[in-house]
């Protein structure tokens, strides 16, 4: 009999970026639902590589992205947008939306929000209970309304909102309704 193989312990880091790779896989298969999760850097270092392409507003999360292989790109060309506090909706267009072979090539849109005050959403589709009441502040006027405009599910872009230490996932399954 040799000796049991031992298998290698993860490092701070490692635990740190599933953690945050398990929060956001969650956020988005509970859209609206609130989940803890530390701000850009962490999904900076739970879904970046050398694979994927990066558009970034703040130059600290361009260098993290950057740092881990990704390739800096135009927002027409990523497949991850990190734009921060977004000014106005005219970003939206310009977002990679799939196609009808390959809606898994959508974007994924990274925003600052806030959770306390503002629009009023309700929220359905997969993952969703029926209906979800949410509130989400800080997007540019007429936000959900140009994503609406957009969409043509199976393609479009998902959206992790980020709010402090808080995250919410949207993806492009779910309906959203501003009232």
């Amino acid at each position: 009999m040799g000796q049991p193989l031992a298998s290698p312990s993860p490092s701070p880091a490692e635990l740190r970026s599933n953690a945050a790779f398990e929060a956001l896989l969650w956020a988005l298969s509970r859209p609206g639902q609130l989940r803890a999760l530390e701000g850009e850097g962490a999904i900076v270092e739970a879904l970046i590589d050398r694979e994927c392409t990066v558009y970034a507003t703040d130059p600290a999360v361009a260098r993290g992205a950057e740092r881990l292989g990704a390739a800096l790109v135009g927002a027409g060309e990523a497949d991850y947008v990190f734009a921060g506090a977004l000014p106005s909706t005219a970003l939206l267009g310009e977002l990679k939306q799939g196609s009808d072979l390959h809606p898994e090539e959508g974007a994924t849109l990274i925003l600052a929000a806030g959770f306390t005050a503002g629009d009023r959403l309700c929220l359905s589709g997969p993952g969703v209970d029926g209906a979800l009441s949410v509130t989400v502040g800080g997007l540019p006027a007429g936000f959900w309304a140009r994503r609406a405009q957009l969409m043509r599910y199976p393609m479009g872009f998902d959206i992790f909102l980020c709010d402090g230490a808080q995250v919410m996932g949207v993806p492009r399954s779910t309906a959203v309704e501003a009232f």
